[in-house]
């Protein structure tokens, strides 16, 4: 099906706002590897709203599984409404945000460097003001994005926390995969749709379950589900599943399954083989290559699950442009 509205033709986009990041930042990429180092940080600190939010969760795991630091994700308002600074000397702070101009961010970046953080800004939006705060300006290069549903700035920020990673740890087998991951994009947005309109017609609810990085994905999965096709959706991790929200499926809730292939597949597969005991219908997404890097995996399966809801939508004669009562860009205090 061609593509014919914003959200599917920014969705596209991704491979080239891929390659555009590793020719364009990977010089501001590598000093801030080096002032990492330098700050030998004993933490992170993770700001961001919403979809951003989101990529923070993925970037929790990131940096945990892969650089042995403990992350937090910040509640803005602490200082934004209540005023408060928190201690953030041996923090390393990344703000993530598509539009870098939500009153609230800024504050929380602000408190951040005056406390004495090494502060990081991805950000889509290279005259955001955030950029005069930070220490470090990463832009994500996505480009214009005017479909109300985030779809490449989303994958922009999860690629840019990649491609930080990689550098500042030295590890070649990511960075190869990044490099290859925009033709691997292409072939992806080239595949049939996983998840179709006649799946999604009648269902008005849904959990989305993964374990680890799926888990962090589910979290953006449920939020799509919610803007662009209005159905309820809400994301757990498949073990905190089981430990009582599992009696939803009393109410004849659907469930989308986010299999990454790594180390968490098979307690994953494990609770999904539990649920379809229990009489759940389980509507799996993509099942990435076997031959990929479990770390690109996510992104992946983001790129079709993007791609699938907004054929779904436009078969449902929904508009995944307009969602009603939404706008593109959400400033907070």
């Amino acid at each position: 099906m061609a593509l014919t509205t914003k959200m599917a033709t920014e969705a596209a986009e991704t491979p080239q706002v891929f390659r555009n990041q590793l020719k364009e930042n990977s010089a501001s990429v590598a000093e801030l590897a080096e002032a990492i180092k330098q700050h030998d940080p004993a933490f992170v600190y993770m700001i961001g709203r919403g979809t951003s939010d989101h990529a923070g969760v993925f970037g929790k795991y990131l940096i945990e599984t892969e650089l042995g630091l403990s992350v937090a994700a910040a509640a803005p308002s602490v200082n934004s409404v209540y005023g408060k600074s928190l201690r953030l000397k041996e923090a390393l702070v990344f703000v993530i945000s598509q539009s870098g101009r939500s009153p609230d961010i800024i504050a929380q970046a602000k408190m951040a460097k005056a406390q004495g953080a090494l502060c990081v800004a991805l950000v889509n939006d290279e005259s955001s003001p955030i950029a005069d705060v930070v220490d470090f300006f990463i832009p994500l290069k996505a480009g214009p994005e005017v479909a109300v549903a985030a779809t490449k700035s989303y994958l922009a920020s999860l690629f840019a926390l990649l491609h930080i990673v990689s550098t500042y740890s030295e590890n070649k087998a990511l960075a190869a995969s990044l490099e290859q991951l925009p033709a691997q994009m292409e072939q992806t947005i080239a595949a049939e749709p996983v998840l179709s309109a006649e799946a999604l017609g009648p269902m008005d609810r849904c959990v989305v379950l993964g374990r680890a990085f799926g888990y962090a994905v589910s979290r953006e999965i449920a939020l799509k589900m919610k803007e662009v096709c209005g159905i309820q959706a809400e994301a757990f991790s498949s073990a905190e599943f089981l430990h009582g929200p599992i009696s939803l499926l009393n109410r004849g809730v659907a469930i989308l399954d986010v299999n990454i292939p790594d180390a968490s597949s098979p307690f994953h597969e494990a609770q999904i083989a539990e649920v379809k005991k229990r009489g759940a219908t389980v509507y799996p997404l993509l099942t990435p290559p076997e031959d990929i890097h479990p770390l690109v995996s996510p992104l992946l399966i983001m790129q079709r699950f993007y791609l699938d809801i907004e054929i779904a939508a436009r078969k449902l004669d929904m508009d995944p442009d307009n969602p009603v009562g939404l706008k593109k860009v959400t400033e907070t205090v």
